[in-house]
């Protein structure tokens, strides 16, 4: 039996950090279908494993460790960004011009990874209305109301889909 961390062998304290983290997992697994439906190059595993690692990083620290739980999650903060740096990438044409690809499959795993913290803190309503915050962000310009609003969107995104 382990005493150096309190309560490591209590099954209620295991169950609720199993929890968190299914949570976690769960809520990226949402966040990364969206991204995966459209295409995109990081899907619902990607964004299920992201939100899973940050849940279980930071429901340890929270539980064993909450005088510098802290640093845990800013460790998950930058180790996150550093992920969504490898999603970024610069596409360009014969010319030298290009597009910059990923920002928005970048900004949602470091989204997802937000979610995750939260499960993980066990901030429940917060990770689910964060999760679901999101998603409404990721699809709005997708809604016709919005469309109506901004008719130039709908035009940018056929052009997309064709390429």
């Amino acid at each position: 039996m382990r005493t150096g961390y309190p309560g490591a062998m209590d099954l209620t304290t295991q169950a609720t950090l199993i929890g968190r983290v299914a949570l976690g997992a769960f809520l990226g697994y949402v966040i990364g279908f969206e991204r995966e439906f459209r295409s995109k190059p990081a899907g619902e595993r990607t964004f299920g494993l992201l939100a899973l690692g940050a849940a279980a990083v930071t429901g340890a620290g929270v539980l064993f460790f909450p005088i510098s739980a802290e640093k845990v999650i800013a460790g998950v903060v930058t180790g996150v960004g550093f992920l969504g740096a490898g999603l970024i990438f610069r596409e360009r044409d014969m010319s030298g011009h290009g597009q910059v690809l990923g920002l928005t499959t970048a900004a949602s795993s470091w989204a997802a990874a937000a979610v995750g913290i939260l499960a993980g803190s066990g901030l429940y309503l917060s990770a689910v209305a964060a999760c679901a915050i999101v998603l409404v962000i990721l699809e709005i310009n997708r809604l016709p109301v919005y469309r109506k609003i901004d008719p130039g969107k709908a035009r940018r995104d056929e052009s997309d889909r064709r390429q």
